[in-house]
């Protein structure tokens, strides 16, 4: 009998991991809260009737999920009669920004300096005493640039509280860094954890457009203080899955941002520059397999289709590019696609990623 995978989710995220794990002999059902699915694999459940949720638990062996911003009360009572993973205390601190700093500094793991604010007044305080430029962000719910604001003075607190639009607030220090960067890991139902090589993110109003990986000139010390980083959170929580970190990388070394306890944009390169993806090393982790090899295969570029579609056949004509399309609709700020492009060469790759983006002018917009 075939194990039967439950995602939580039926997005993009929810799609690839189908795709790469139908190839294992595992089933799929996915369960879309939202009611609006656009995985358009495996088997959709969507809450029509009353006791849709439950025949998703009927349904299933073990549950995951592509997106952290969950019910949390759900998530709990869905682990009462399935197997979640990554579990629930992941995806509580995940959640929730000062949680997750708060594990940061319990690990040992640096972040910048911040501080948790519940009004407007003490947005103000707080920005004074951090020294502005400050982000505040609401400390729930926040994605893709959503819900934060950069302050460049105290006096502008009121207008950032009421642009936000949240009870509570986490108030950071701005970071002076070299670049942004993400390292993606899994660790599986046994403890054992597998990292990927980093990756260099160029975000765009908060979203990501474009990674590189392995990240150019980067250090094995580097590697090495962002392998002991991730390993230590996914011990700390049990983990099972794969988790994204980003990371910002400073002359002083690496400091934590956020992470995710999920399949991550940031690791969408993997599907063609490692040796077993993201997609499937989580799959693997959830259904109890053993986790595949997560070295890259040469070096590649990961170019996010954010708003528009782009042509297929002047993308296509490029050696060692490959196009992964969501079947979506296009709307300004949504994802609709990721191209990967592939090389041993990183100067090959250079003039590949340039020609491609020369036909997306929208790409780094």
């Amino acid at each position: 009998m075939k194990q039967r995978i439950g995602i939580l989710g039926a997005g993009q995220l929810g799609r690839m991991m189908v795709l790469e794990g139908m190839p294992l002999g595992l089933e799929f059902v996915l369960y879309e809260p939202s009611g609006k699915p656009t995985a358009n694999v495996g088997r959709i459940i969507t809450p029509e009737t009353p006791d849709a949720l439950a025949a998703f638990l009927d349904a299933v062996d073990v549950v995951t999920y592509e997106f952290e911003h969950l019910p949390l009360a759900e998530v709990e009572e869905i682990a009462r009669h399935k197997p979640v993973y990554p579990g629930v205390e992941a995806l509580r601190v995940c959640q929730h920004r000062a949680l997750e700093k708060a594990l940061f500094t319990e690990l040992g793991i640096p972040t910048a300096t911040y501080r948790v604010v519940n009004s407007p007044e003490a947005l103000k305080s707080a920005a004074g005493e951090l020294g502005c430029p400050v982000v505040a962000k609401s400390v729930t719910e926040g994605y893709d640039g959503k819900g934060q604001a950069v302050l460049r003075s105290p006096e502008e607190a009121e207008d950032a509280w009421k642009r936000i639009g949240h009870r509570e607030l986490i108030v950071e220090a701005f970071v002076n860094f070299t670049r942004e960067v993400s390292i993606i890991a899994v660790r599986s139902r046994t403890g054992e954890v597998r990292t990927y090589p980093i990756g260099e993110n160029l975000h765009r109003d908060g979203i990501l457009r474009l990674t590189r990986a392995p990240a150019p000139n980067l250090s094995a010390t580097v590697q090495k203080e962002a392998d002991a980083f991730i390993t230590r959170i996914l011990n700390r929580l049990d983990y099972v899955g794969v988790l994204a970190l980003e990371l910002f990388e400073t002359p002083d070394g690496l400091l934590a941002n956020e992470m995710a306890p999920r399949v991550h944009n940031s690791g969408h390169w993997t599907q063609n520059g490692a040796v077993i993806s993201q997609f499937e090393n989580h799959v693997r982790a959830v259904a109890g397999l053993p986790l595949g090899c997560t070295e890259a295969r040469g070096h590649t570029c990961m170019i996010n289709l954010v708003g528009n579609l782009p042509d297929r056949e002047a993308v296509l004509r490029h050696p060692d590019t490959h196009l992964h399309l969501y079947g979506k609709s296009s709307r300004p700020g949504r994802k609709l696609g990721h191209i990967n492009v592939v090389s041993d060469d990183p100067a090959m790759l250079d003039q590949r990623m340039e020609a491609i983006l020369s036909t997306l002018p929208d790409a780094l917009s």
